[in-house]
């Protein structure tokens, strides 16, 4: 089968995007967010799919094995922005309003100031999850590589510098962070977690995580949870670890790469590492959002 051609990057209302997240805007716009819904989102590579997984067994792992060992994650929890073409195309709005389940557990990676505004007029539960700049912006990078639905990566540095520059599907690391971190200061119903913190204690982040959905699974519940979560089970889930997307091939790099904090040191030069800090400096000089890039 040929593979398409990858996508342009082409400035979105300020925010940098592809046509694969941009074609159904006005439906996107649209969409009716019901108060038990739950959204999930994150810059892209911040264990967003991490995440969506714990949820989909929180909320439904009761329900039947059938949906565990046969239905895709990306099927369980719909990407609401995406319309990929194809026949049938796949939109992340059909699909979530194809859903019978509920609570529909919702994926995105849009910016807080792109987010439909029914989400603020229902006020449903959302979760977002923030991963360290270093880390994020490396595994972007192999993402890119084995993903032939996303721009052309180029090599590390050129990549690091788009990277830095904010020229990423999704816009700027940093302004994504933030805009979601500014937004949580004011809105009770969003919860902001780390991914570093998810690493060092899962056990403790999913203790808040059901605090803050009102969920109160049993001690052994969590115990499965925690276990089937864990990387390398998860990347051995033909369900969660993306092997069954054909957008994405496997050659090139694993879907789920290794999943740790501080990877970003195999990839960064001393020279690339300081004018990275530098400019990190400048742009986060006015928050008090903080990020561990070791642990």
């Amino acid at each position: 089968m040929e593979q398409p051609s990858r996508p342009v990057l082409f400035d979105f209302h300020g925010v940098s995007m592809t046509k694969y997240f941009t074609d159904n805007w006005d439906n996107v716009q649209n969409f009716k967010a019901r108060p038990d819904d739950v959204l999930l989102a994150s810059f892209p590579k911040a264990g967003n799919t991490w995440v969506s997984y714990v949820l989909d067994l929180l909320y439904f792992s009761q329900m039947s094995a059938t949906r565990q060992d046969s239905v895709p994650l990306h099927e369980r929890v719909p990407f609401l922005e995406l319309l990929m073409p194809g026949i049938p195309s796949v939109s992340g709005v059909d699909e979530l309003n194809k859903l019978t389940t509920s609570p529909r557990i919702i994926k995105t990676h849009l910016p807080v100031h792109f987010v439909p505004k029914s989400f603020w007029e229902q006020n449903p539960k959302i979760i977002y999850v923030a991963r360290n700049a270093k880390d994020t912006a490396v595994s972007y990078f192999h993402f890119d590589r084995m993903n032939t639905a996303q721009p052309e990566p180029g090599d590390w540095s050129s990549f690091l510098q788009r990277f830095i520059e904010g020229k990423m599907v999704f816009g700027s690391w940093y302004d994504h962070v933030r805009g979601w971190w500014d937004k949580k200061q004011t809105s009770s119903n969003i919860l902001y977690l780390f991914y570093e913190d998810m690493i060092e204690d899962t056990e403790r982040e999913l203790s808040r995580l059901c605090s803050f959905l009102g969920l109160s699974p049993t001690a052994e519940m969590k115990k499965q949870v925690i276990e089937k979560v864990l990387f390398n089970n998860m990347r051995k889930n033909q369900m969660v670890n993306g092997s069954l997307d054909e957008v994405l091939d496997f050659k090139i790099s694993p879907f789920m790469r290794k999943g740790k904090v501080g990877d970003w040191r195999n990839h960064f030069t001393i020279a690339q590492n300081e004018q990275f800090d530098e400019d990190y400096k400048k742009k986060m000089k006015n928050t008090n959002l903080e990020f561990r890039t070791v642990l």
